[in-house]
């Protein structure tokens, strides 16, 4: 298949290798034009602008930053002429009224919309083993598989335009309220004397234990934040997604804004571009 792929950042990079490596011509645009540069080395297409990079495509596959970028890079004045009979399949995480108003405008621009959000990082992403949540009609669904199976093995239906971009958002609560649950507990712990090494024991023998502790525990321990899968400044925004979108529903979202204000005071420590377990340096600061 012929597709475009917008946006090349920490997860666009490795989706374009799996299309390519499963032998789809890809041709690629980023914001930033050198991000694109190891990609047309290894057989990448590169457009210059989003509407070259969408003409002619069976599926335009998207991995943005947000909404607006969204909106600006599909539905700009050139990108909407090519817009009829394109398949667009958004994979960035957005809220759910987002990606409703989204599919409306791209399909009063005679194309189709859908969404794949996903579960896994960077190397999940690498491998193709990522956790893929599907929206859209049956029938896009059945069509997407093909493409989809690129990225992940066992893609799943989760209904309409927006149910999946829910999905998404309430896993990443998880990761924010689970991540700031252990980083307090963990800063207790040390502050009191008592031994981290007993304390994971004991978690890890109870009904709380959950992976990504032992995931995050070293760089807590050791304040090591680089080379990042998943950045503070980007669960702060999908905390903030998170928090938008419960507030519409009718739910108490206070939680969030206690989490954000964690986030954002880690990115004043100059940590936004870390790890986002870097919101350990706010809960505990080092003395």
């Amino acid at each position: 298949m012929k597709i475009a792929l917008i946006g090349t950042g920490l997860m666009g990079e490795p989706l374009a290798r799996r299309l390519l490596d499963a032998g789809h011509e890809v041709t690629v645009w980023n914001r930033s034009p050198e991000k694109t540069e190891a990609l047309a080395g290894e057989g990448a297409q590169v457009a210059g602008y989003p509407h070259e990079a969408m003409t002619g495509a069976d599926w335009v596959v998207t991995m943005l930053a947000n909404a607006d970028a969204l909106q600006e890079t599909l539905l700009n004045a050139r990108s909407r002429e090519v817009l009829q009979g394109r398949r667009v399949l958004n994979m960035a995480t957005i809220a759910p009224h987002e990606a409703r108003e989204l599919q409306e405008r791209v399909t009063a621009a005679g194309g189709e919309f859908m969404e794949c959000t996903v579960l896994g990082s960077i190397p999940e992403a690498r491998s193709g083993s990522l956790i893929l949540m599907f929206g859209g009609n049956a029938g896009q669904f059945e069509a997407a598989k093909p493409l989809l199976a690129a990225f992940g093995p066992n893609p799943l239906y989760i209904g309409e335009v927006g149910k999946a971009a829910a999905l998404k958002l309430a896993m990443n609560q998880l990761i924010a309220g689970l991540t700031t649950s252990f980083a307090l507990s963990l800063g207790l712990v040390q502050r009191e004397g008592v031994d981290v090494d007993q304390f994971m024991d004991v978690v890890r023998d109870s009904a709380l234990y959950a992976p990504t502790f032992d995931k995050k525990l070293d760089r807590m321990r050791q304040g090591h934040y680089d080379n990042p899968n998943f950045p503070v400044e980007h669960l702060l925004k999908d905390v903030n997604l998170m928090e938008d979108a419960a507030r519409k529903d009718g739910l108490d979202a206070s939680l969030m804004v206690t989490i954000a204000g964690i986030l954002e005071q880690a990115e004043a420590r100059d940590l936004a571009h870390g790890d986002y377990s870097a919101l350990f340096e706010a809960i505990n600061p080092r003395r």
